[in-house]
């Protein structure tokens, strides 16, 4: 029964997709010239995007502005993970310094990422810099709350027990703590990485000279509808892959605690 299941999300997923396109294409084609041929040039029909997404591959230009979309995820992201876990780690575990610590993050927690790319680009001007520091600050905040959570909700049985027995509290958060926050800590990351992929796309809409949100921009000034729409798709598709890993990352490290789909 389940890979006949399976099988079945499959097929209705792809007919929704098909759906889908097929609504859009008749808007492009039928609707649109009809009732507002000014709008046309607005909404392409799919075979136009394709035909824009064939020539920016033809020319390398996609190849080009994914890497350097990617590339400047990956390093943010990897940052971010490393220095927002730990710090959500010892805010979670030491009280005092969580006491002194989390006010501030609280603090810059609000603030969206956009709203520091003026300053982002005057610190660091445009490039590659300026759009790695916006994608770890919309990466950074999820995976430190997440991590704060992950380890106040470890079962404090099982830490009361390990004192009990005369551990540290180093033995306990190497071997209950941390193994228990676990799953938690996954999801911040798959959060944080959501977050910074959108934070990077807004980045380099305002300030960068490649990238898929420099594409973006780009086609968009110069009335490359298509071009725009083949950037919005790819960063969809990029962005689900990337979750997706994500997913299998947790599936892989902590299959009790992921409900699979």
């Amino acid at each position: 029964m389940r890979p006949r299941s399976a099988g079945l999300r499959r097929a209705r997923r792809l007919v929704a997709a098909l759906v889908l396109l097929a609504v859009w294409q008749a808007c492009s084609v039928v609707v649109l010239p009809r009732v507002a041929p000014y709008l046309v040039i607005l909404l392409p029909p799919p075979l136009a995007v394709a035909s824009a997404f064939l020539d920016l591959a033809r020319t390398g230009d996609i190849v080009v502005h994914v890497l350097a979309s990617l590339k400047r995820v990956v390093g943010a992201f990897l940052i971010a993970a490393v220095s927002g876990v730990g710090l959500g780690v010892v805010i979670g575990w030491w009280r005092t310094f969580g006491d002194l610590v989390d006010p501030l993050v609280e603090f810059f927690r609000p603030i969206p990422p956009l709203a520091w790319i003026p300053l982002a680009i005057l610190w660091f001007g445009i490039g590659d810099t300026q759009n790695m520091f916006i994608i770890f600050l919309g990466a950074f905040f999820p995976i430190v709350v997440n991590s704060i959570a992950a380890v106040g909700g470890v079962d404090r049985t099982l830490v009361w027990g390990a004192l009990t027995l005369g551990g540290s509290r180093w033995q306990i958060l190497r071997e209950i703590v941390l193994p228990g926050a676990l799953p938690t800590v996954l999801t911040g990351l798959r959060i944080g990485l959501g977050v910074g992929w959108m934070a990077l796309v807004a980045a380099e809409l305002v300030a960068a000279s490649s990238g898929l949100g420099f594409l973006i921009e780009d086609s968009r000034n110069l009335l490359f509808t298509e071009r725009v729409l083949v950037g919005m798709i790819l960063i969809g598709l990029l962005g689900l892959v990337m979750d997706r890993g994500m997913r299998l990352l947790q599936a892989w490290l902590v299959p009790w605690a992921v409900s699979w789909r």
